[in-house]
């Protein structure tokens, strides 16, 4: 029997999408007011899901308390209150789309999760768009 459990958590971010190389004019084009040169930010929301097998002796998938510390620890501290594309290494050179954003989450909880236990990140940048990953 497999059964998955679910942890919700947010954070608050600033990003700019662009595509260096490009001028002002091209972004405008294909990335919109997101392309905006002074950043602006989301109220990002994020589901965190987990898969296996509950253990025998707890009854648990995953202890979600140990969930929370390891969301809070590889993204709440890492991404909260941060312009994406200056403060988070992740994002050098990589567009912090919701898209990127996902896969970044997703390999840094994946190392935290145990390897038999699957693991999909949904990430909401808006309560109406939003983006889920599993490591596919």
């Amino acid at each position: 029997m497999r059964i998955t459990v679910h942890r919700k958590a947010h954070f608050n971010a600033a990003h700019r999408l662009y595509k260096k190389g490009w001028d002002d004019a091209k972004n405008l084009e294909v990335f919109g007011k997101c392309s905006n040169p002074n950043y602006h930010g989301h109220n990002y929301e994020l589901i965190v899901s987990v898969t296996g097998e509950p253990d025998a002796e707890t009854g648990f998938v995953m202890d979600l308390k140990i969930l929370k510390e390891i969301i809070y620890e590889e993204v709440e501290q890492a991404f909260d209150h941060k312009n994406l594309n200056i403060e988070v290494a992740e994002f050098k050179d990589l567009n912090p789309t919701a898209e990127n954003i996902a896969v970044v989450i997703w390999n840094k909880l994946r190392k935290k999760i145990k390897e038999d236990h699957d693991l999909e990140v949904t990430l909401y940048e808006t309560p109406r768009n939003f983006v889920s990953y599993k490591g596919d």
